[in-house]
């Protein structure tokens, strides 16, 4: 009971969590029919929990389903019979939903002046939730333009939704320790522009939380 009254009190928390999780299990789906389907499965759990979190903030729901349930659909049919035309408007879908979940989740945490222990755990489910956007923005900029991402093992491959997911959390955390390497216009320009938005992530959000909390703990 105090479990739940728990998740209910900080959404956030369990989102982030189970997109921790899901970086984890997600090198165990890869390869095999029965692990895409899961791997699909699991992506609907973590779109559910972020339509719960997004009903939590100031975003609006309908929104946020509306974008979710195509994108859902699509991932089961692409797991299901993999067609190529899928592909690009599943990774647009799933890119726009995320992009609005973490615009939500932002207002959330700009809305008022108060730190309360859920907007300290936006914080990470909010980059985690970019980064899921640019890993399928990736996907859409490999579909459309074939080879787009090249990397040391297998360099002349479609690279795989952990390669991209990789790509993703290193561009927008500016460590750029990753071997994907966007090698065309349309690749690079996307990768730019992550690197934005992880650079001002930090400086807005990440620095006022901090600034905030410090503030109130001396008051």
């Amino acid at each position: 009971m105090n479990l739940l009254h728990g998740a209910r009190r900080n959404p956030s928390a369990i989102l982030l969590v189970v997109q921790l999780l899901g970086v984890l299990v997600y090198p165990a789906m890869e390869g095999s029919r029965g692990g895409r389907v899961a791997f699909e499965i699991l992506g609907i759990v973590v779109l559910t929990l972020a339509v719960f979190s997004v009903r939590s903030t100031p975003g609006l729901t309908w929104v946020s389903v509306c974008l979710g349930i195509p994108a859902v659909v699509l991932s089961l049919v692409d797991a299901i019979r993999p067609t190529e035309a899928i592909v690009p408007i599943s990774g647009v879908l799933h890119a726009a939903f995320y992009f609005y979940a973490a615009y939500s989740l932002l207002r959330y945490m700009l809305s008022d002046h108060d730190v309360s222990v859920d907007e300290l755990y936006a914080t990470g489910a909010t980059f985690t939730l970019v980064a899921w956007g640019f890993a399928y923005l990736f996907v859409f900029v490999q579909a459309l333009v074939p080879g787009s991402f090249t990397a040391a093992v297998n360099p002349t491959a479609d690279r795989s939704w952990m390669e991209l997911l990789f790509l993703s959390f290193t561009t927008l955390s500016s460590t750029g320790l990753s071997d994907i390497v966007p090698i065309t216009s349309w690749g690079r320009s996307v990768v730019m522009i992550e690197q934005l938005a992880g650079l001002g992530y930090v400086a807005m959000v990440v620095s006022r939380l901090v600034g905030l909390t410090v503030a109130k703990r001396r008051a």
